[in-house]
């Protein structure tokens, strides 16, 4: 198996964003899905895309495909499926199946065949916390075999241990400054940072860190993984960053012991300042301007609705007084909110789905 599909999930919203990222980053034969974005490569451009890539929420692997026009076809091609060449005997899996538009309509009755497969002619170990996930889609009576090659989802980057409510996820963070453009080269101010999500991914794009560096993968437990390899694909060194700092602030003192920890964790604290400072107090740091991203708290999860309009306002007033030259992202799932900063915003990005919600990135030039 040379090359093949793969698969990079996303939140819908941002499929465009990640196959911007994933043809910077080199991939080939970038095609946008809905939920996320195809490419063609083979095991190497797995691992590096589970590596380096800021935005996929998980990398799949099409390792094969075949017709089922009923379960007992199901059964018996699943039996001569090579599973062998891409899966160890003793390392558990389980088995995920969706249909959709095929005569095999019960997923449930499927998952029964394909894993009665596994373990009867391959040997296979099943387990419902099993390390690895072998996910099968029928759809149209083509039935796709697919590895997640990532385990725990992409966001969790293996820095963050103390979070807040709601936090924003590492991917969407990243998606949202790459949607403004950020490239490393500004500043970056967060006056409600929680547990500094913006402001540390921000510091590690400036710096050139690899988002995957420091946690362990899936496909770590294939066949076709070789660790020397990946260890020469990790071995990149941080760029130097001068005259730049990431700052965060937050009224709460949790949350500033919380992101100033992860800072440590993940290896950017000598660039990151966090500060406990009420959103009516923040001020931009010493040098030149940059960009204020926050997600602020919408009332939908946290907070009465009612009651934020006077956040909002307050937030506005200080950026507007006080960030002269300074861009404005913010994400809210509220646009009513968002209005309430009476900043000059314009033509918001699409809505991104995040924890049952809508939300959107609400834009700024210099002000």
């Amino acid at each position: 198996m040379n090359e093949f599909e793969i698969f990079l999930s996303v939140a819908p919203g941002l499929e465009t964003t990640l196959a911007e990222e994933a043809r910077e980053a080199g991939f080939r034969d970038v095609s946008v899905g809905v939920g996320g974005v195809t490419v063609l490569g083979g095991w190497p451009e797995v691992w590096r895309a589970n590596l380096v890539l800021r935005g996929a929420s998980r990398v799949l692997a099409r390792i094969g495909s075949f017709r089922a026009m009923h379960l007992a076809q199901l059964d018996k091609r699943a039996r001569k499926f090579p599973w062998g060449d891409v899966i160890k005997t003793d390392i558990p899996l389980r088995v995920e199946v969706t249909t959709r538009a095929s005569k095999i309509y019960h997923a449930g009755a499927a998952k029964q065949r394909v894993e009665r497969a596994l373990t009867e002619e391959f040997g296979a170990k099943l387990a419902d916390d099993a390390p690895l996930a072998i996910k099968v889609r029928i759809e149209d009576d083509l039935c796709t075999i697919s590895v997640d090659t990532s385990g725990e989802g992409l966001h969790k980057r293996g820095h963050k241990h103390g979070v807040g409510k709601a936090p924003m996820r590492e991917t969407l963070a990243a998606m949202f400054l790459r949607q403004y453009g950020y490239t490393g080269q500004e500043p970056i101010y967060d006056p409600m940072c929680g547990s500094g999500t913006f402001v540390i991914e921000a510091a590690e794009i400036a710096m050139g860190l690899l988002p995957g560096r420091s946690r362990n993968f899936a496909f770590e437990h294939l066949t076709t993984f070789d660790p020397d390899a990946f260890a020469a694909m990790k071995a990149q060194a941080p760029k130097p960053v001068t005259g730049l700092v990431f700052t965060g602030s937050d009224r709460d003192d949790g949350a500033i012991r919380n992101a100033t920890a992860n800072a440590e964790r993940a290896g950017v604290a000598a660039l990151c300042e966090f500060k406990r400072c009420a959103v009516s107090d923040a001020e931009p740091p010493a040098g030149k301007p940059g960009l204020v991203m926050v997600n602020p708290p919408y009332g939908a999860r946290i907070g009465d609705r009612k009651l934020l309009f006077a956040l909002y306002g307050a937030l506005g007033q200080t950026l507007k007084t006080r960030f002269k030259g300074w861009r404005v992202g913010i994400v809210t799932s509220d646009g009513g909110l968002a209005k309430a900063t009476g900043l000059p915003f314009l033509p918001p990005g699409p809505p991104v789905a995040h924890g049952g919600l809508g939300v959107t990135l609400w834009r700024t030039d210099p002000l």
